[in-house]
């Protein structure tokens, strides 16, 4: 390929980061700086954090069944292309599917046996 082909790329990819950058420093200008401890405070509901968060320490099993739901929701917008064009790829686009099908099993099998999936401590 020519690299003439890919000047549309890098125009694009300059004006990107001119137009980013140029945004950022604008509003670095133009907006107000006033830090002081109550604004740089963590906020959470208007309350000050107390009990275990305020540790850092709580239980965190929404995100892991989020983080396997994501897993698993990749799995499946893999699956689908891969099934349109099964024919063409022929033997060996199963069994490099069919591998990435048994190590989506095998870190679903280790989350489950890790308690991951259970909800009560």
């Amino acid at each position: 390929m020519a690299a003439m082909e890919f000047l549309p790329v890098l125009f694009m990819i300059v004006g990107v980061v001119l137009v980013t950058g140029s945004t950022l420093f604008v509003s670095s200008l133009l907006r107000p700086s006033n830090p002081y401890p109550e604004k740089n405070m963590p906020y959470e509901c208007g309350m000050d954090a107390a009990g275990e968060a305020a540790a850092g320490r709580f239980r965190v099993p929404f995100f892991i069944l989020a983080i396997l739901l994501v897993v698993f929701d990749v799995e499946t917008m893999f699956l689908f292309p891969w099934a349109v064009v099964l024919k063409d790829i022929g033997l060996v686009g199963f069994v490099e599917m069919f591998v990435f099908i048994v190590l989506l099993l095998v870190g679903f099998a280790y989350a489950w046996l890790k308690g991951a999936l259970e909800w009560e401590a």
